[in-house]
């Protein structure tokens, strides 16, 4: 029996890679970390915690003497980081928490993986460390070797990280992938992004916020054909190595936007344009070619059938997006988009 830390597993995407190891790899154990900040949502992973293979702690990843307790207690045979402060938002209101906890995190997590001899550490990164691209150049795309180049605190952060395992794999000799991936959607998205936000906000007959005009571009990729990318860099990809995941589905926000309204049945006089945000990339696109030929991933889910199953999730899960909702967020929110 392998064990697997995920860390940051309560959130969106961690969430669904748990279920999709556990439902993979039913002889594996899998034992979850989260801080459950803003984001973290323990609800979320009701249907596993009574599981004798599913351990959950609470824990922040910058807790050096709890991570190593953790690590000597349960001796991981693969870690796989999830856990950031990931809203780019929020990154440009409050740089430091995110730099505390995307590198110093990043660091503590690794030394305890150095020191416990862990076989693969994960580190799940981002395409917006690459910047951005130009709209007038659809013929461009973000490679493995495409310079990073970053606009936001945010992926400024997670590009520090990025370097950071590099260094301790070619340093320590650490055995480290990391995969960089392009923006997903699905079940249990935290309703301060674009797709569960609008959905949550049409249901509710509430104002649509868009940036700008809505032009900026999204290479959109459905939760669990990630997580399936992730599961085949861990058992097939090569050490010391970075794989791309990108969707093939690019999208500008202002589609996405009246699709959901079309979708749901609601009028396009909901959408309002709101100040661009700061810094704000124009286009991602990811080649996810290395993976493709390497491990023969290709995503599965088009757009059309992955945003009506998200839609559907949503519309079947009102009381889970509600409870968040009608707590901090709403002062967030409020600050995020009143003045506006």
């Amino acid at each position: 029996m392998k064990t697997v830390i995920v860390t940051g597993g309560a959130g969106f995407i961690g969430s669904n890679f748990i279920f999709h190891m556990m439902k993979a790899h039913p002889d594996y154990r899998i034992v979850c970390i989260d801080k459950l900040t803003y984001a973290g949502n323990l609800s979320t992973l009701r249907s596993v915690m009574d599981q004798e293979n599913f351990r959950f702690v609470r824990m922040d990843i910058c807790d050096r003497e709890g991570v190593d307790k953790l690590f000597a207690e349960e001796k991981p045979d693969i870690v796989v980081n999830f856990a950031a402060e990931s809203h780019v938002d929020r990154s440009i209101e409050n740089p430091g928490v995110f730099l505390q906890t995307n590198v110093i995190g990043t660091a503590t997590l690794m030394d305890a993986s150095r020191k416990y001899g862990v076989a693969r550490y994960h580190q799940v990164s981002t395409d917006e460390v690459y910047g951005d691209l130009p709209l007038d150049r659809p013929d461009l795309f973000f490679t493995e070797e495409t310079p990073i180049h970053t606009s936001s605190p945010y992926s400024a952060s997670k590009a520090g990280a990025d370097l950071l395992v590099m260094a301790y794999h070619r340093t320590y000799g650490l055995p480290v992938t990391i995969s960089r991936c392009s923006n997903n959607y699905g079940p249990y998205h935290f309703p301060e992004k674009l797709i569960p936000l609008m959905i949550a906000n049409c249901l509710n007959d509430k104002p649509l916020p868009v940036y700008g005009k809505g032009l900026n571009v999204r290479d959109w990729l459905y939760v669990e054909d990630h997580c399936k990318a992730i599961d085949l860099i861990l058992h097939r990809g090569r050490v010391g190595e970075v794989y791309n995941i990108g969707g093939h589905n690019e999208m500008r926000n202002i589609d996405i936007v009246k699709l959901i309204c079309r979708e749901l049945g609601k009028p396009e006089s909901l959408i309002t344009y709101v100040a661009d945000r700061k810094g704000h990339d124009m286009r991602y696109a990811i080649d996810p070619s290395k993976i493709h030929g390497e491990l023969g991933w290709l995503p599965e889910t088009k757009f059309e059938d992955g945003i009506r199953k998200t839609i559907q999730w949503y519309l079947e899960n009102r009381s889970w997006w509600e409870e968040i909702i009608s707590g901090e967020y709403q002062n967030y929110y409020a600050r995020m988009y009143g003045n506006r």
